[in-house]
Protein backbone atom coordinates (compact mmCIF):
# COMPACT_ATOMS: atom_id res chain seq x y z
CA UNK A 1 0.00 0.00 0.00
CA UNK A 2 1.36 3.14 -0.94
CA UNK A 3 2.26 5.60 2.24
CA UNK A 4 -0.37 7.97 3.06
CA UNK A 5 0.58 11.94 3.91
CA UNK A 6 0.62 12.73 6.95
CA UNK A 7 -3.05 14.96 7.77
CA UNK A 8 -4.33 16.41 11.28
CA UNK A 9 -7.12 14.30 11.94
CA UNK A 10 -9.21 14.83 14.81
CA UNK A 11 -12.35 12.12 16.16
CA UNK A 12 -15.43 13.51 16.97
CA UNK A 13 -18.28 11.60 19.06
CA UNK A 14 -21.71 11.83 20.51
CA UNK A 15 -23.86 10.35 22.74
CA UNK A 16 -27.36 9.67 22.10
CA UNK A 17 -30.37 7.28 22.94
CA UNK A 18 -31.29 4.99 20.32
CA UNK A 19 -34.28 6.79 18.99
CA UNK A 20 -31.80 9.27 17.95
CA UNK A 21 -29.05 6.94 16.46
CA UNK A 22 -30.13 7.21 13.09
CA UNK A 23 -30.03 10.68 12.59
CA UNK A 24 -27.33 11.72 14.73
CA UNK A 25 -25.32 9.02 12.60
CA UNK A 26 -26.32 11.10 9.35
CA UNK A 27 -25.14 14.57 10.68
CA UNK A 28 -22.00 12.84 12.09
CA UNK A 29 -21.34 10.84 8.41
CA UNK A 30 -21.91 14.05 6.51
CA UNK A 31 -18.60 14.99 6.95
CA UNK A 32 -16.54 12.26 8.31
CA UNK A 33 -15.42 9.48 5.92
CA UNK A 34 -14.76 6.86 8.75
CA UNK A 35 -17.54 6.60 11.34
CA UNK A 36 -18.25 4.15 14.15
CA UNK A 37 -21.18 2.72 16.35
CA UNK A 38 -20.53 1.61 19.87
CA UNK A 39 -22.77 0.82 22.82
CA UNK A 40 -21.92 3.58 25.76
CA UNK A 41 -23.35 1.37 28.40
CA UNK A 42 -24.28 -1.94 29.60
CA UNK A 43 -28.13 -1.19 29.00
CA UNK A 44 -27.88 -0.81 25.20
CA UNK A 45 -29.94 2.06 25.22
CA UNK A 46 -27.52 4.79 24.66
CA UNK A 47 -24.92 4.66 22.03
CA UNK A 48 -21.63 6.65 20.77
CA UNK A 49 -21.46 7.30 17.38
CA UNK A 50 -17.84 8.58 16.60
CA UNK A 51 -15.95 9.88 13.60
CA UNK A 52 -12.93 10.93 11.94
CA UNK A 53 -12.23 14.33 10.06
CA UNK A 54 -9.43 16.51 9.16
CA UNK A 55 -9.21 18.59 11.99
CA UNK A 56 -10.66 22.23 11.42
CA UNK A 57 -12.67 21.14 8.14
CA UNK A 58 -16.47 21.31 7.25
CA UNK A 59 -17.13 23.32 10.83
CA UNK A 60 -20.38 25.21 9.01
CA UNK A 61 -21.57 22.15 7.69
CA UNK A 62 -21.40 19.78 10.91
CA UNK A 63 -22.97 22.60 12.94
CA UNK A 64 -25.52 22.87 10.66
CA UNK A 65 -25.87 18.56 10.50
CA UNK A 66 -26.19 18.40 13.95
CA UNK A 67 -28.57 21.29 14.42
CA UNK A 68 -30.92 19.13 11.84
CA UNK A 69 -30.55 15.66 13.63
CA UNK A 70 -31.48 17.42 17.00
CA UNK A 71 -34.65 18.97 15.55
CA UNK A 72 -35.09 15.59 13.85
CA UNK A 73 -34.80 13.69 16.77
CA UNK A 74 -35.79 15.89 19.12
CA UNK A 75 -32.68 15.45 21.52
CA UNK A 76 -29.65 18.21 21.73
CA UNK A 77 -26.80 15.97 21.78
CA UNK A 78 -23.14 17.88 23.46
CA UNK A 79 -20.67 17.16 20.35
CA UNK A 80 -16.90 16.18 22.06
CA UNK A 81 -13.77 16.19 19.93
CA UNK A 82 -10.10 14.88 20.54
CA UNK A 83 -6.89 15.49 18.34
CA UNK A 84 -5.99 12.29 16.62
CA UNK A 85 -2.47 11.84 15.61
CA UNK A 86 -2.65 10.54 11.90
CA UNK A 87 -0.25 8.00 12.10
CA UNK A 88 -1.27 6.69 15.24
CA UNK A 89 -4.96 6.35 13.75
CA UNK A 90 -3.40 4.01 10.82
CA UNK A 91 -1.50 2.11 12.66
CA UNK A 92 -4.26 1.52 15.84
CA UNK A 93 -6.53 1.26 12.67
CA UNK A 94 -4.64 -1.57 11.00
CA UNK A 95 -3.45 -3.10 14.13
CA UNK A 96 -7.55 -3.72 15.08
CA UNK A 97 -8.12 -4.47 11.26
CA UNK A 98 -6.63 -8.12 11.40
CA UNK A 99 -7.89 -11.09 8.87
CA UNK A 100 -10.91 -11.93 9.28
CA UNK A 101 -12.49 -15.81 8.45
CA UNK A 102 -15.97 -15.44 8.15
CA UNK A 103 -18.28 -18.55 8.14
CA UNK A 104 -17.22 -21.06 5.38
CA UNK A 105 -16.50 -19.23 2.72
CA UNK A 106 -15.29 -15.94 3.85
CA UNK A 107 -11.91 -13.94 4.03
CA UNK A 108 -11.63 -10.26 4.45
CA UNK A 109 -8.16 -8.88 4.56
CA UNK A 110 -7.03 -5.20 5.29
CA UNK A 111 -4.77 -3.77 2.58
CA UNK A 112 -2.36 -3.20 5.09
CA UNK A 113 -1.82 -6.79 5.05
CA UNK A 114 0.64 -8.28 2.41
CA UNK A 115 -1.35 -10.09 0.05
CA UNK A 116 -1.77 -14.19 0.76
CA UNK A 117 -4.25 -16.66 -0.53
CA UNK A 118 -7.05 -17.11 1.81
CA UNK A 119 -9.58 -20.11 1.95
CA UNK A 120 -12.74 -19.49 -0.09
CA UNK A 121 -13.57 -15.83 -1.72
CA UNK A 122 -11.30 -12.99 -0.38
CA UNK A 123 -12.23 -9.52 -0.19
CA UNK A 124 -10.11 -6.54 0.25
CA UNK A 125 -11.00 -3.39 2.39
CA UNK A 126 -8.93 -0.18 2.85
CA UNK A 127 -8.08 -0.38 6.56
CA UNK A 128 -8.02 3.47 6.50
CA UNK A 129 -12.30 3.13 5.94
CA UNK A 130 -12.17 -0.13 7.61
CA UNK A 131 -16.23 0.71 9.35
CA UNK A 132 -17.50 -2.10 7.72
CA UNK A 133 -15.37 -4.35 7.70
CA UNK A 134 -16.57 -7.55 8.67
CA UNK A 135 -15.64 -7.20 12.62
CA UNK A 136 -19.09 -6.44 13.54
CA UNK A 137 -21.37 -9.08 14.79
CA UNK A 138 -24.22 -7.69 12.03
CA UNK A 139 -22.29 -7.72 9.06
CA UNK A 140 -20.74 -11.62 9.95
CA UNK A 141 -24.54 -12.26 10.69
CA UNK A 142 -25.56 -11.47 7.13
CA UNK A 143 -22.03 -12.95 5.48
CA UNK A 144 -22.58 -16.39 7.24
CA UNK A 145 -26.58 -15.90 6.09
CA UNK A 146 -25.60 -15.08 2.47
CA UNK A 147 -23.77 -18.83 2.11
CA UNK A 148 -27.16 -20.86 2.66
CA UNK A 149 -27.92 -18.48 -0.56
CA UNK A 150 -25.62 -19.86 -3.03
CA UNK A 151 -27.99 -22.88 -4.24
CA UNK A 152 -30.37 -20.86 -4.78
CA UNK A 153 -29.03 -18.19 -7.20
CA UNK A 154 -31.09 -15.61 -6.82
CA UNK A 155 -30.93 -13.07 -9.92
CA UNK A 156 -32.19 -9.51 -8.68
CA UNK A 157 -30.08 -8.17 -5.81
CA UNK A 158 -30.38 -5.59 -3.25
CA UNK A 159 -28.21 -3.97 -0.86
CA UNK A 160 -29.68 -1.02 0.84
CA UNK A 161 -28.00 0.69 3.09
CA UNK A 162 -24.20 -0.81 1.40
CA UNK A 163 -21.46 1.01 3.59
CA UNK A 164 -18.32 0.01 2.31
CA UNK A 165 -19.65 -2.19 0.00
CA UNK A 166 -18.72 -5.71 1.70
CA UNK A 167 -21.71 -7.68 1.57
CA UNK A 168 -22.51 -6.32 -2.23
CA UNK A 169 -19.48 -7.44 -3.33
CA UNK A 170 -19.24 -10.74 -1.21
CA UNK A 171 -22.80 -11.47 -2.82
CA UNK A 172 -21.46 -10.38 -6.52
CA UNK A 173 -18.51 -13.01 -5.46
CA UNK A 174 -20.14 -15.54 -4.56
CA UNK A 175 -23.31 -15.82 -6.55
CA UNK A 176 -22.01 -14.40 -9.70
CA UNK A 177 -24.83 -12.41 -10.13
CA UNK A 178 -24.52 -8.27 -10.67
CA UNK A 179 -25.92 -6.09 -7.19
CA UNK A 180 -27.31 -3.15 -6.56
CA UNK A 181 -25.56 -1.10 -4.16
CA UNK A 182 -27.50 1.99 -2.83
CA UNK A 183 -26.35 4.46 0.48
CA UNK A 184 -27.73 7.32 1.75
CA UNK A 185 -24.37 9.13 2.17
CA UNK A 186 -22.72 10.11 -0.61
CA UNK A 187 -18.92 9.05 0.76
CA UNK A 188 -20.74 5.60 1.41
CA UNK A 189 -20.97 5.57 -2.16
CA UNK A 190 -17.78 6.47 -3.10
CA UNK A 191 -16.00 3.87 -0.57
CA UNK A 192 -18.44 0.85 -1.76
CA UNK A 193 -17.60 2.02 -4.89
CA UNK A 194 -13.53 2.06 -4.20
CA UNK A 195 -13.87 -1.11 -2.84
CA UNK A 196 -15.77 -2.93 -5.60
CA UNK A 197 -12.86 -1.42 -7.84
CA UNK A 198 -10.00 -3.07 -5.32
CA UNK A 199 -11.82 -6.26 -5.67
CA UNK A 200 -12.22 -6.03 -9.60
CA UNK A 201 -16.07 -6.16 -8.84
CA UNK A 202 -17.14 -3.15 -10.09
CA UNK A 203 -18.81 -4.31 -13.14
CA UNK A 204 -21.00 -6.49 -10.68
CA UNK A 205 -21.33 -3.85 -8.06
CA UNK A 206 -23.32 -0.78 -9.39
CA UNK A 207 -23.36 1.53 -6.63
CA UNK A 208 -25.83 4.44 -6.44
CA UNK A 209 -26.87 7.43 -4.11
CA UNK A 210 -30.78 6.91 -2.98
CA UNK A 211 -33.03 7.73 0.08
CA UNK A 212 -34.17 4.34 1.25
CA UNK A 213 -37.29 2.66 -1.34
CA UNK A 214 -37.76 5.74 -2.67
CA UNK A 215 -34.77 5.34 -4.79
CA UNK A 216 -35.14 5.93 -8.42
CA UNK A 217 -32.81 2.76 -9.02
CA UNK A 218 -34.37 0.68 -6.75
CA UNK A 219 -38.19 1.29 -8.48
CA UNK A 220 -36.63 0.59 -11.74
CA UNK A 221 -34.97 -2.81 -10.53
CA UNK A 222 -37.68 -4.01 -8.48
CA UNK A 223 -38.78 -6.96 -7.53
CA UNK A 224 -35.33 -8.37 -5.95
CA UNK A 225 -35.02 -12.23 -4.97
CA UNK A 226 -32.60 -11.21 -2.40
CA UNK A 227 -32.40 -8.14 -0.40
CA UNK A 228 -29.74 -6.69 2.41
CA UNK A 229 -30.60 -4.65 4.90
CA UNK A 230 -28.14 -4.28 6.97
CA UNK A 231 -29.50 -1.20 9.46
CA UNK A 232 -30.94 -0.86 12.89
CA UNK A 233 -34.08 -1.69 14.25
CA UNK A 234 -36.36 1.16 14.45
CA UNK A 235 -35.88 1.56 10.40
CA UNK A 236 -36.18 -1.66 10.00
CA UNK A 237 -39.71 -2.37 11.87
CA UNK A 238 -40.32 1.51 9.84
CA UNK A 239 -39.59 0.16 6.18
CA UNK A 240 -41.16 -3.55 6.39
CA UNK A 241 -43.89 -2.38 4.16
CA UNK A 242 -41.88 -1.13 1.12
CA UNK A 243 -39.36 -4.61 1.39
CA UNK A 244 -42.50 -6.31 1.12
CA UNK A 245 -43.81 -4.82 -1.37
CA UNK A 246 -40.19 -4.92 -3.27
CA UNK A 247 -39.50 -8.21 -2.29
CA UNK A 248 -40.57 -10.99 -5.40
CA UNK A 249 -42.07 -13.84 -4.59
CA UNK A 250 -40.17 -16.54 -3.04
CA UNK A 251 -37.59 -13.86 -2.53
CA UNK A 252 -35.46 -13.80 0.64
CA UNK A 253 -34.37 -10.44 3.03
CA UNK A 254 -31.43 -10.41 4.91
CA UNK A 255 -31.88 -8.24 8.05
CA UNK A 256 -29.58 -7.26 10.76
CA UNK A 257 -28.33 -4.28 12.73
CA UNK A 258 -30.26 -5.07 15.64
CA UNK A 259 -29.97 -6.68 18.68
CA UNK A 260 -30.72 -9.65 20.15
CA UNK A 261 -33.48 -8.29 22.66
CA UNK A 262 -35.11 -6.38 19.61
CA UNK A 263 -35.71 -9.54 17.33
CA UNK A 264 -39.46 -9.97 18.45
CA UNK A 265 -40.43 -6.26 17.65
CA UNK A 266 -38.66 -6.32 14.44
CA UNK A 267 -39.98 -9.98 13.57
CA UNK A 268 -43.25 -8.78 14.37
CA UNK A 269 -43.28 -6.12 12.08
CA UNK A 270 -42.58 -8.21 8.77
CA UNK A 271 -44.85 -10.89 9.91
CA UNK A 272 -47.57 -8.09 9.19
CA UNK A 273 -46.58 -8.03 5.78
CA UNK A 274 -46.70 -11.87 4.79
CA UNK A 275 -42.91 -12.60 5.51
CA UNK A 276 -42.10 -15.60 7.34
CA UNK A 277 -38.86 -16.09 9.36
CA UNK A 278 -36.08 -18.84 7.78
CA UNK A 279 -32.98 -18.57 9.76
CA UNK A 280 -31.68 -16.71 13.03
CA UNK A 281 -28.21 -16.50 13.76
CA UNK A 282 -26.46 -14.61 16.61
CA UNK A 283 -23.07 -12.78 16.67
CA UNK A 284 -22.44 -12.41 20.60
CA UNK A 285 -25.42 -9.47 21.47
CA UNK A 286 -26.28 -8.75 17.45
CA UNK A 287 -29.15 -11.07 16.15
CA UNK A 288 -29.67 -11.69 11.98
CA UNK A 289 -32.88 -12.47 10.66
CA UNK A 290 -33.72 -14.28 7.40
CA UNK A 291 -37.31 -13.72 5.94
CA UNK A 292 -38.93 -15.17 2.86
CA UNK A 293 -42.03 -14.06 1.14
CA UNK A 294 -44.09 -16.69 0.36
Amino acid sequence: MSPRRATALETIHVTVPEAAVEDYERAIASVCAAIGLFEADDTQTCWRIEGVKTEGADEAALADALSIAAHLSGHSAALLRQRTETEGWLARTAEAFPEQRIGRRFTIRGTHLAPAPGPGLTLTLDAGIAFGSGEHGSTRGCLRALEFMAHRAPRRILDLGTGSGILAMAAAALLKRPVLAIDIEPWSVRVAAQNARLNELHTRVLCRLGNGWSSPAIRAAAPFDLVFANILARPLCRMAAPLAANLASGGTAILAGLLSSQVRQVLAAHRRQGLVLERQLREGDWATLVLRRR
